[in-house]
């Protein structure tokens, strides 16, 4: 079997790991109601998944967790208490820099929402470093729906099992798997890493 051309990537809890209630009792300081109820409120809710679907904007979203919560404050203060909730995971981020010294194209490919991005790209160097990125709120579809799936294999040019996708998620690698890219269930970075040097992608760099 043949190693995969291209490797990508989900992004939370793949290359950053992230914590809503970071971002909950941030926004709580400045608000009327209880850091759980806005976990509740912005965690993989109803009005997040809105959100990440892009059928709303910024401000539109923060209009709607100001009503909620009773944020004293404009949209410029929000946005970086939202976008607060990430933190780096290392190995995976090395990992990503062995395969660019391999000379493997890579992706990301997440359902995510404006604010997240930003911030992410403020924060993180890494991250500016991907050939392409695939985001579900630019494109009005997420995981594991299979439109998203198609515009990865549109962007990259590559189908089946020239993909290698890692996702922590077991029902969007099942969707990845039905397309017959190789794919990875993110367990752990070091058991991914150990996958990977499995297909021979981290040799082209030694050799």
């Amino acid at each position: 079997m043949t190693a995969p051309e291209i490797v990508v990537f989900d992004l939370g809890k793949v290359l950053v790991d992230f914590d809503y209630m970071r971002a909950a009792r941030a926004i709580a300081a400045h608000g009327t109601v209880s850091p759980e109820a806005i976990n509740q409120l912005i965690n993989q809710s109803p009005l997040l998944t809105r959100y990440e679907l892009g059928k709303m904007s910024d401000k539109e979203f923060f209009n709607e967790v100001r009503l909620a919560t009773g944020f004293q404050g404009d949209f410029e203060e929000f946005a970086p208490l939202f976008g607060d909730i990430f933190s780096a995971m290392p190995p995976m981020i090395e990992l990503h820099a062995q395969l660019q010294k391999s000379g493997i194209p890579t992706y990301v490919f997440s359902n995510t929402n404006g604010l997240a991005v930003a911030h992410i790209r403020r924060t993180f160097p890494f991250f500016s470093l991907f050939d392409d990125y695939i985001f579900s709120f630019e494109h009005g579809v997420m995981k594991p729906d299979a439109g998203l799936y198609e515009v990865v294999e549109r962007k990259s040019k590559r189908r089946g099992e020239q993909i290698l996708y890692i996702d922590d998620r077991p029902e969007n690698v099942a969707a990845g798997a039905a397309r017959g890219w190789r794919v990875i269930l993110q367990e752990s970075p070091e058991k991914t890493i150990e996958e990977i040097g499995k297909m021979g992608l981290l040799e082209r760099n030694q050799q």
